[in-house]
């Protein structure tokens, strides 16, 4: 017995916990406020607004929490829409949608993030081709070294965490056994 109390575990398993559904609640957050913002506040008349809210209920966000997003929508300063696309570790492609207050400031950290894991930020169109559907890209690259798994994983992760992001496309194809040992 480590001599350490249980509400201490407990304490630190919540604030993890509590931090990842943070970060969810903030993008669907940002989500419900561009929907607000381009067609109307009303779930009822704007279908995009319906789908996001309907998003935040399955992820269990508080009715305040909603209401509080609507409501900045008339307040809050324009978000924009954007997609970055990229290449990473052995040419895996990536496509990143951002909603952003400030492209510029996302840009950089969405290029840093890029970098840091030996891939590189590519022109607009430069992925586009290859996620023509993105649940289901024209091919797919097979990785089959554990190292590379481990550095492409760590790409998807770091892109999938920033606060700018919404969805992270990918065409890497990784075995199953490289994700359980790696």
């Amino acid at each position: 017995m480590s001599g350490h109390s249980k509400w201490s575990t407990i304490k630190r398993a919540k604030g993890v916990a509590d931090v990842k559904r943070g970060k969810i609640f903030s993008k669907l957050a940002k989500e419900i406020s561009s929907a607000a913002k381009r067609g109307g506040s009303d779930p009822d008349s704007n279908p995009t607004l319906r789908a996001a809210i309907e998003k935040s209920h399955s992820y269990n966000m508080p009715k305040e929490n909603i209401e509080r997003a609507t409501a900045t929508a008339s307040s809050a300063q324009a978000l924009e829409e954007g997609v970055y696309e990229g290449y990473g570790p052995m040419g895996t492609a990536f496509m990143v949608k951002i909603l952003t207050d400030n492209k510029n400031r996302t840009l950089s950290e969405v290029r840093r993030i890029f970098e840091n894991h030996g891939g590189k930020l590519g022109e607009a169109g430069s992925a586009a081709y290859i996620f023509t559907d993105p649940d289901n890209p024209t091919f797919t690259v097979p990785i089959t070294d554990p190292e590379m798994a481990k550095k492409v994983l760590a790409l998807a992760e770091d892109l999938d965490e920033h606060d700018d992001t919404q969805d992270v496309y990918s065409n890497f194809d990784i075995p199953e056994n490289l994700l359980t040992t790696g």
